[in-house]
């Protein structure tokens, strides 16, 4: 029985899979947790993936890995290897009028990358970085990504031309043009505002292609959201919604995608197809903010919930607690709307928060599906879709039946199953297990009303 790990370095922690590479039986796990904040030290991640291995019983076994990693970080080398300085997470958004600046000093972003410009992603990081610290900026001779600098870590360091990363990863960066696979460094010299001659980008693997490491062979990896994908075993014309940190809408497409407005990020996918994408800051924290404004636990936030009519008797959660990517307004705050002394209940708020989580990712699904993409049910994963009254009340809100695979981790499934494809050679297709379907009558009014008020919202903000 062959062997192959898959590793999720996700913002909270690291996870790695051990897992069988022909039937894809999960046969070992272990994790271990990263340090919080929205900067961190690469070593951290190194440090975790060792503990998480360990906990997993070690690799001398594997055949193959892979790294999926959260998407758009910024790893800054110098001429030696070394971090210049600790990392900016995805969720950093101090480079937001990096990105505001961007967007005018350049026409065709999503013609060329796929998006607009984003406080999340690489590109703004680096003009931040050029502006705020221009002595380090200066010292940059390698960028790298999460999962890349990871993935140079396992396969020993050395040389930065040792770098590696995959096309789904590389379309997050804001200066890869992922319609043509090429990266395009007149973008980064304008990131950085300088020559980029002396600076190494990571080579872009192809979704096969594997490279060594000591012990093993080691896979392209790709971005969360793409190794969420494989993990699902998304082909084109199906979509997955994730409730973690953020929450991502994903749909697999097999021909590439621009959207003009920016609203629908186009990335590409790890195996060759293309991933529309909308992300937003908020998610499962909308839940842990509800439990704790009503001092509950979520098996009865969710009790609360389904005690509610639907609609919240006319109480709305605009939950852009920690400012929000999808609408891009990372500066606004969440509001209530509606409340009267007949509705203000501990029942309507915790409906309210859920409809609100709904609402926000049913917005991006709708983005997607007005550039032609097909939707006609969504999977969906991430801790809060353990909630009854997320899987009761996400098939109203979405107007589309849901399909809840088992609890899992799908990143680091995901990352497996392209460790398992390297090794064989071509794709390897492991059946899904334990998915519950659920069904409902749409009640398009929530999300109507739910997008009518945000509308406003976003026009006062913008």
């Amino acid at each position: 029985m062959a062997l192959v790990a898959g590793v999720d370095s996700s913002t909270q922690s690291c996870k790695v899979l051990v897992v069988d590479a022909d039937s894809g039986d999960v046969i070992r796990a272990g994790s271990a947790p990263h340090p919080p904040g929205t900067e961190v030290h690469p070593e951290a991640w190194w440090a975790a993936f060792q503990e998480a291995a360990h906990r997993a019983g070690g690799l001398d076994d594997v055949d193959a890995l892979a790294v999926g990693g959260q998407q758009h970080g910024m790893v800054v080398l110098d001429e030696a290897g070394e971090v210049i300085r600790p990392a900016l997470l995805w969720n950093d958004t101090r480079s937001a009028l990096a990105a505001a600046s961007l967007r005018t000093e350049f026409a065709d972003w999503a013609g060329v990358t796929g998006s607009l410009p984003l406080a999340s992603f690489t590109n703004t990081k680096l003009r931040w970085l050029a502006d705020a610290e221009p002595e380090s900026a200066a010292r940059v001779r390698a960028v790298a990504l999460p999962h890349d600098w990871l993935t140079w870590r396992i396969r020993g360091g050395g040389a930065l031309d040792r770098l590696v990363t995959d096309r789904s990863d590389a379309s997050g960066t804001g200066y890869f043009d992922s319609y043509r696979d090429e990266y395009r460094r007149d973008l980064l010299e304008l990131a950085l505002r300088r020559p980029v001659d002396d600076v190494t980008l990571p080579r872009v693997l192809a979704p096969l292609e594997g490279v060594d490491a000591p012990g093993f062979v080691v896979g392209p990896g790709a971005g969360d959201n793409a190794a969420a994908a494989l993990g699902l075993g998304l082909t084109p014309g199906e979509t997955s919604i994730s409730l973690g940190t953020s929450g991502v809408v994903a749909a697999v497409a097999d021909t590439p995608i621009v959207d003009e407005s920016g609203a629908v990020n186009v990335f590409a996918d790890a195996a060759g197809a293309w991933l529309p994408l909308t992300a937003t800051l908020n998610a499962a924290r909308i839940l842990d903010a509800a439990c704790t404004m009503l001092g509950v636990g979520h098996d009865e936030l969710s009790r609360l919930a389904l005690a509610a009519e639907s609609g919240a008797g006319g109480l709305v959660l605009v939950p852009w607690f920690e400012g929000e990517r999808t609408p891009n307004l990372p500066d606004v705050t969440a509001s209530l709307h509606g409340a009267t002394l007949a509705n203000f209940t501990p029942e309507n708020l915790a409906r309210a928060a859920i409809e609100g989580m709904c609402c926000l990712l049913g917005t991006g699904l709708a983005g997607i599906e007005a550039l032609g993409v097909t939707i006609s049910r969504v999977k969906l994963i991430g801790g809060a879709a353990r909630s009854e009254a997320v899987r009761a009340i996400a098939p109203r809100v979405l107007g589309v039946p849901v399909d809840v695979p088992a609890p899992g981790e799908y990143v680091a499934l995901g990352a497996a199953r392209q460790a398992a494809s390297v090794l064989r050679g071509a794709p390897v297709d492991w059946p899904a297990k334990d998915v519950v379907t659920i069904d409902a009558d749409p009640e398009p009014q929530i999300l109507e009303r739910y997008r009518s008020l945000t509308a406003g919202l976003i026009a006062a903000a913008g």
